[in-house]
């Protein structure tokens, strides 16, 4: 029988793949805190070619520089993500049935090649200018890379989700109706992360982080508003009014889900999951500034911001199931 036969395949619940999927799924957020770090001590150029770290995949002294510690554990963890991405795809497309979820890992793999060929133009290209915008190409591709990093998380969770026992345990009529009302909601969150997170990859590598030194005010003298504005200003208190629009909808979308009476016990302690990120993301972004930007808040800052989005977009995702999915068969266990 060949390999590649489709006799093989079947969408029944398979414990070792839904495992590796899931620490897949875990070890991209180690990938993103290694990114932010390297980012918030201005390391990202601490080696000037690409792929290899000063030609070599060991370079002399990066256990003991700490710039060079984190630009090097972060290629080397996106090195080994893609190795996960690419295994996981494979036994994927050689285990399941679920033609949509093959192209879904498909798309994985892709994606993981394309985020490593943005990043590697990020160093490539620092070099050139674009005097128009005051910024360089590279970085340009540096806030591309990051927000392709957030598609990328949510890629592999939706990736772990559908592989797990209760995915293919087959909806309640009850529970299918209860998604129907709240999918609407779920998406609208999702799009708004997405652009909040964009322009905070806007915001840290245009430099802009204290952009607005003070908080909650934007002036010393108490003003809600800048009495000076220029690009980065206006990229700062954008990302303020988006996180103002984000609580509101975050919280909305929670409260939908607690009182709707048909949803699970599972999707309200998930609700209440994203409300605890989301006051944790908030007194982050508080610390961050008034700790004039200090690494380690900013890295955690960038941290729980994808945990929001992952969770956000993780309970919307289920929400889908049985749009995604459709009707469960009877061989499924």
């Amino acid at each position: 029988m060949s390999l590649l036969s489709t006799s093989s395949r079947t969408a029944a619940y398979k414990p070792a793949l839904a495992w590796f999927a899931a620490i897949g799924g875990l070890w991209v957020f180690v990938l993103v805190m290694l990114g932010a770090f390297t980012t918030s001590i201005g390391a990202g150029m601490v080696f000037k070619g690409w792929p290899l770290s000063n030609g070599s995949l060991n370079p002399a002294g990066w256990l003991s520089d700490i710039n060079e510690f984190a630009e090097h554990s972060h290629r080397l963890s996106a090195g080994l993500m893609s190795i996960i991405t690419i295994a996981l795809a494979v036994w994927i497309w050689l285990s399941d049935e679920r033609a949509w979820l093959r192209k879904l890992a498909g798309f994985a793999v892709a994606l993981v090649f394309f985020q490593a060929l943005v990043g590697g133009l990020r160093v490539l290209l620092q070099r050139y200018e674009v005097e128009m915008i005051d910024t360089s190409v590279g970085r340009l591709f540096a806030m591309l890379h990051a927000c392709l990093a957030q598609i990328y998380v949510c890629t592999l969770l939706a990736l772990a989700l559908s592989l797990t026992r209760a995915w293919l345990t087959p909806a309640q009529d009850a529970a299918a109706g209860a998604a129907a009302r709240l999918r609407k909601i779920g998406i609208v969150c999702c799009s708004l992360l997405l652009v909040q997170l964009a322009v905070a990859a806007i915001m840290r590598h245009s430099f802009a982080g204290l952009a607005i030194p003070t908080f909650p005010f934007s002036t010393e003298n108490g003003g809600l508003l800048p009495a000076v504005w220029d690009f980065r200003v206006a990229i700062n208190f954008t990302h303020r009014v988006m996180a103002f629009v984000l609580t509101i909808a975050l919280l909305w979308f929670a409260a939908r889900i607690w009182l709707e009476r048909s949803a699970g016990t599972g999707l309200k302690e998930a609700a209440g999951v994203m409300v605890g990120l989301l006051f944790l993301q908030i007194a982050l972004g508080i610390s961050v500034i008034w700790s004039t930007r200090d690494p380690y808040f900013t890295t955690a800052h960038v941290l729980v911001g994808a945990c929001t989005l992952a969770m956000t977009f993780g309970i919307t995702w289920w929400l889908h199931r049985d749009i995604i999915d459709g009707p469960a068969p009877t061989t499924r266990a």
